[in-house]
């Protein structure tokens, strides 16, 4: 669809919506000008499914400003259901409680979906408003519980808005629910918009969504504005990854953000400074609150993150990081060692590391297993800010260990008087080429005809960097 189409649609929604707020209206037409723009930055907007939980239980038909509550509040969802119209990758349903059983008696199972998901259903929507008559009770939790089922198991994003008068009636837990339903990734948080409820039960909504208090037909329209704009556009961001200075100078790793109630991966980004220096500016989602994890070594993290729907949000991390630098001299034959690193004091493994590599970590200490033989351990290494810490080990030297039968042998470096084992021989061979570091061993071994220990033999030997040594084990 060109652009200039898009601007015909415009116009004719602004017919059909008659008296509808200009602000949203130039904000649809703003987000649909934009989308014509090529924007590398921002994957296509995937599918969004918003589900209308209406309120027609007996209270609707109170006196409220104009009419009827259930008036108003048809009047006014039809406005904002015809500004849908022409919403690409958006799909509706709505579900209503209240409608099927007269009250008294209490019917607490009286919530029914009347319109599943679908595109194009606005028109069945408008209908199922238009013939509602408030009859029954109120069971928020019970229609919330339902609504996690009413929704398609296939990729979306899925929204929540629910429209009442009243308070649970039913004994039900909405908050527990809707906590539940999150948690699961069934829905994001939802909205509530509240019909002239009484001050003493707004707070009872404050743990089911985000609450908008419609206190008359004026704010009730601006909340559903607003609540439509939110769930139908993202916002921007930016994450500055501090050094040790509080400047928001690193950068190039990937961060990844997480739903914090499902845990679901919303988004990763591997972190850029723009062109001016400054951190690049992120487009995201607003609803969910978010767990950012930066996958430095080891990784950083910054949990309930909240954004401001169309606020541009800036959020720190500390993530000061300085450089490993492994050197290793040896000979082109010579496999390279690695090293493992791990935390001052911790067994956990933070990376495996090659030599003749250099390696961003975040600020502080770290121990070095480096898995040459012997084994090379170095404690409190040391990681300054922008700084590189440069490690260098001797070139190993060679033996060759060699006996006129087969046996079983090991060697051992003396270590303070005692012997420390390192290598077990290969008992299926008679010459073995060992690459050994510089310094003293002991070499013991025993043939295997030999049925007796005093048949062991005892040598000491000892490596030179880029020598090679040979020893007769006779």
């Amino acid at each position: 669809m060109d652009l200039n189409t898009k601007r015909n649609i415009f116009s004719l929604k602004l017919h059909r919506a008659g008296k509808m707020s200009w602000i949203f209206l130039l904000f649809i037409l703003v987000a649909t000008t934009l989308s014509a723009q090529p924007n590398k930055r921002q994957k296509a907007p995937s599918l969004t499914r918003i589900e209308f939980l209406f309120d027609a239980s007996q209270s609707m038909y109170g006196k409220w400003q104009s009419g009827a509550k259930i008036d108003v509040a048809r009047l006014l969802m039809n406005k904002v259901l015809d500004s849908l119209r022409y919403i690409d990758n958006i799909e509706l349903a709505l579900r209503v409680y209240g409608h099927q059983k007269p009250y008294p008696p209490q019917d607490c199972d009286d919530s029914r979906l009347e319109v599943p998901f679908s595109k194009g259903n606005i028109s069945s929507i408008q209908q199922v408003l238009k013939n509602l008559v408030p009859k029954g009770t109120t069971p928020i939790a019970k229609s919330l519980e339902l609504c996690g089922n009413d929704f398609p198991q296939s990729p979306s994003r899925n929204i929540l808005i629910l429209v009442t008068d009243g308070i649970e009636e039913c004994g039900g837990d909405p908050c527990a629910v809707s906590l539940a339903l999150q948690k699961k990734g069934i829905f994001l948080k939802p909205f509530v918009i509240g019909m002239g409820i009484d001050d003493s039960w707004k707070k009872t909504f404050d743990c089911v969504g985000r609450y908008f208090d419609a206190t008359n037909e004026v704010t009730f329209k601006q909340a559903l504005d607003v609540v439509i704009s939110q769930a139908l556009n993202s916002t921007t961001m930016q994450v500055n990854l501090l050094d040790m200075q509080h400047n928001p100078t690193e950068t190039n790793v990937n961060m990844t953000f997480y739903d914090r109630f499902s845990g679901d991966i919303k988004y990763n980004f591997i972190h850029t400074l723009n062109s001016k220096g400054n951190p690049d500016t992120l487009v995201i989602d607003p609803l969910p609150i978010y767990k950012i994890v930066v996958h430095t070594i080891p990784q950083v993290s910054l949990d309930s993150v909240v954004l401001t729907p169309g606020k541009h949000t800036i959020v720190g991390i500390d993530a000061p990081q300085g450089y490993l630098t492994l050197k290793f001299d040896g000979a082109s034959e010579v496999k390279k060692p690695l090293a493992i690193i791990r935390q001052r004091g911790e067994m956990k493994t933070l990376n495996v590391q090659d030599f003749n590599t250099t390696e961003k970590y975040i600020v502080g200490k770290y121990d070095l297993e480096i898995l040459t033989l012997p084994r090379i351990h170095l404690e409190s290494v040391d990681i300054s800010q922008s700084k590189t810490t440069t490690l260098q080990i001797p070139r190993p030297g060679m033996v060759t260990l060699i006996s006129n039968n087969l046996g079983y042998g090991s060697i051992y470096v003396e270590d303070k008087g005692s012997l420390r084992w390192i290598y077990n021989m290969d008992e299926n061979l008679n010459k073995e080429t060992i690459v050994l570091q510089p310094g003293k061993y002991h070499v013991v071994f025993r043939p295997k005809n030999s049925k007796e220990s005093i048949y062991t033999i005892e040598k000491d030997f000892s490596i030179v960097s880029s020598e090679s040594n040979i020893i007769i084990l006779n």
